[in-house]
């Protein structure tokens, strides 16, 4: 009975709960949707303040700006190049598997690929970069816009840390408010079994099994490909840095676990930022890094948008030349960038890609609508660890991070001071 009380054992049985109502009872998915709704956006009402109040209190109370700056050109560069591997991983492991060749491709074009069309059209990928920085930071802070807010935040703890001893009093508010934050998402966290019920049954409900049978190939590939990419690249990244990759993992399961139920990342993001702070990381760099990443730094879904470009080809009996596949490489470098600016991204940054290329065609995703939410959660967990591994390595490089903490906490499992 003593593991009933344990978070990650009661995410676990939501998660079994909720596949197993939605497959007895499909027609609970709406109310299960609900579920699912109101426990991510009880986790996004405080995503924006807890990634400001960190980021000042981190910055102002105890980093310097050269740091700061160096800190973000070593994030950036290493979010380009594990998505550039991801990408290379993706593409390679659908050429071989190749999990289109034999799939029956629809002969009209979907409602909803249609609209999706017209969003990707829409996009102006140039203006990307421009929009990092919000005309009106309320309005950055009521659409729950990171990158706009990680900008403001930055400007904000600089403008503070230059009235020194004066705005003092000012931070020590911002930590107690800080503290505040914390104890609410506590609080949320014990819904969460509550929440993955909800997007198990939702998923379950809704788009039951079949879907599963028709593209199980392009499913599994992906999954395979998911995991090959963490045993891998991140192992391999992890052992040169000197980081147990499993210790780590096992550090955050009851977030990757939330995420299964919920297939969305946001739903871990203020909670593994408190974690990697109770590890022994600074607070500046889990600030900057965590943040950034959940816009730069999307494994799981450059895996899944080049993965997904090939099976369209194979779909469709286009023989893509290596040429050809190196420029699919290039134009998603581009525009995986904005996926998590934009609703619905992964279909709508699909779609642009396609349009891009001019090869394949657009209708083809209407093959993947069906199959998509479940390849959803793979793609959220995969991003969560790569922004985890990411943040303590880019602290260990920059001996921020106090080991013998970290050691204590993750390794030895012994519960933070701050929990």
């Amino acid at each position: 009975m003593k593991y009933l009380k344990i978070l990650y054992v009661q995410v676990i049985i939501g998660i079994i709960a909720g596949v197993a109502v939605g497959a007895l009872f499909p027609a609970f998915f709406p109310t299960a949707k609900l579920i699912s709704d109101t426990f991510i956006n009880m986790i996004r009402m405080v995503i924006a303040p807890v990634i400001f109040f960190t980021l000042v209190s981190g910055i102002a109370g105890a980093g310097n700006m050269k740091k700061v700056g160096r800190v973000g050109v070593k994030a950036l560069v290493y979010f380009e190049v594990v998505t550039t591997l991801a990408l290379i991983v993706g593409l390679i492991t659908a050429n071989v598997v190749k999990p289109g060749k034999g799939i029956t491709v629809p002969h009209s074009t979907a409602k909803q690929v249609t609209e999706i069309s017209e969003q990707a059209n829409a996009i102006n990928w140039g203006e990307f970069f421009s929009h990092i920085v919000p005309p009106n930071i309320i309005d950055a802070f009521a659409k729950g816009d990171i990158l706009q807010i990680l900008f403001f935040s930055v400007l904000f703890a600089i403008g503070l840390k230059m009235m020194g001893s004066a705005g003092e009093s000012l931070l020590i508010s911002f930590e107690k408010i800080n503290r505040v934050l914390f104890n609410v998402l506590k609080l949320i966290m014990r819904v969460s079994p509550i929440g993955a019920f909800g997007g198990m049954a939702y998923t379950i409900g809704k788009f039951g099994f079949a879907t599963l049978v028709i593209l199980s190939k392009l499913l599994l590939t992906f999954y395979l490909t998911s995991i090959l990419f963490i045993l891998v690249i991140l192992h391999l990244i992890c052992r040169y840095f000197k980081i147990n990759l499993w210790k780590l993992l096992g550090y955050i399961k009851e977030e990757i676990l939330i995420i299964l139920g919920s297939s969305s990342s946001e739903a871990a993001l203020p909670s593994v930022m408190q974690k990697l702070v109770a590890a022994g990381c600074e607070k500046e760099v889990v600030g900057l890094v965590i943040p950034t990443g959940y816009s730069f730094n999307l494994d799981g879904t450059t895996i899944y948008l080049s993965m997904a470009v090939i099976f369209l080809a194979q779909a469709y009996g286009v023989d893509l030349s290596l040429m050809q596949q190196l420029t699919i490489i290039g134009i998603l470098l581009l525009t995986s960038k904005g996926a998590a600016a934009v609703t619905g991204s992964g279909f709508i940054v699909l779609a642009s890609t396609l349009t891009t290329l001019k090869v394949i065609p657009l209708e083809g995703l209407a093959l993947l609508i069906g199959v998509d939410r479940f390849m959803s959660e793979g793609r959220a967990i995969i991003n969560f660890i790569g922004n985890s591994i990411a943040t303590v390595i880019i602290a260990k490089s920059e001996n921020a991070i106090d080991m013998e903490v970290y050691k204590k906490v993750v390794d030895l499992k012994t519960p933070p001071a701050s929990a």
